[in-house]
């Protein structure tokens, strides 16, 4: 397969048409996940998140993103995609520098997002449902809480995950993540900060269990970095193994260009894709396929002669309040 830049003939752009007379210019219901997003915020700062330290919680945050442990394991992936590639690609192709930019805003602005996202969740649950915190367990050791709340975690992140492929308002914001073409373990960043709304409901479990234990930050990073690299564009399976854990060969039927995404789904663990039938397990066939989006809905860095990254990035956070419409639906809909 070649780069991006060498697949644009067989890739028909669709480029926004223009609103009909009298149509918004916006696409309104997107509006309810900022609305969402700034009411639980409010929430949170107005009850001092909770009791819990924000600036604390920030930095273990950062440490489970672009911490020195995250970062080594990014590097040695980035290596790994160089020694057994699913494509061949540039080393610094377009869509790396994309994703790159993203990691960036993630380390940055998303990183504040997301845990004020949490602490307020959390701060609302714990003062009026109360009740879903269940009392302690003397006879069930901590390990044991760990690991149902890390099962339960990653549960609760595949069936966010399918909503946002299964509701049109959801998807808006997905299908940025989908829009990559050069696959890399940096994708894992290329999302819109919005999307972490819907990823809210992971919490969930460490909610209900937290007078029992709390997922240790090690293991977390653990988690975040095997996400990172069940994206990376490296021709790798677990064998038997894909039974039970999502590897690279397994996720990238996930991004595939052609038929449907809403495959694959799992985060760490492939049996929760078993148990409602949306598994397909790699091929020889399906190592190697296209990925991004039909049409092109979004702008995308291997359009045109030159990528314009910085450009293309605005206009890809801004994609899910760009106006919807006939013309659109057919490549605009989960």
């Amino acid at each position: 397969m070649g780069s991006g830049s060498s697949r644009l003939a067989e890739r028909p752009e669709v480029g926004p048409p223009s609103p009909p007379p009298g149509a918004t210019r916006i696409y309104l219901p997107a509006l309810a996940i900022v609305a969402v997003a700034v009411t639980l915020i409010a929430a949170g700062w107005s009850s001092d998140w909770g009791g819990a330290s924000f600036t604390a919680s920030m930095a273990d945050q950062r440490v489970v993103v672009v911490g020195p442990l995250t970062l080594a394991i990014l590097a040695v992936i980035l290596v790994v995609e160089r020694l057994r590639p699913a494509q061949i690609r540039p080393l610094v192709a377009r869509g790396h520098r994309q994703d790159a930019l993203y990691t960036v805003l993630n380390a940055t602005l998303v990183v504040p997002l997301v845990v004020a996202l949490s602490l307020s969740l959390s701060a609302v649950a714990q003062r009026h449902l109360g009740w879903i915190v269940l009392p302690q367990f003397s006879a069930v050791p901590r390990w044991a809480v760990i690991a149902s709340i890390f099962v339960a975690m990653d549960g609760c992140n595949w069936l966010a995950h399918l909503a946002n492929h299964r509701v049109r308002l959801l998807w808006r914001f997905h299908e940025l993540h989908h829009s990559q073409e050069d696959m890399s373990v940096l994708t894992v960043f290329r999302t819109h900060p919005l999307i972490h709304v819907s990823y809210l409901v992971a919490l969930i479990p460490g909610i209900v269990l937290v007078a029992n234990g709390a997922v240790p930050t090690a293991l977390l990073v653990g988690y975040a970095a095997f996400v990172a690299f069940e994206h990376s564009n490296t021709n790798l399976g677990f064998g038997p193994l894909e039974r039970i854990f999502v590897s690279p060969n397994y996720h990238r039927i996930h991004h595939k260009l052609d038929g449907p995404q809403d495959l694959n789904l799992g985060f760490a663990l492939t049996i929760w894709d078993q148990l409602f039938h949306t598994a397909v397990f790699p091929t020889e066939a399906t190592i190697r396929t296209d990925t991004g989006l039909p049409g092109r809905p979004l702008a995308v860095e291997q359009a045109g002669d030159r990528p314009h990254h910085v450009a293309t990035l605005l206009s890809q956070l801004w994609g899910p309040f760009r106006p919807l419409d006939r013309e659109r639906q057919e490549v605009d809909g989960p």
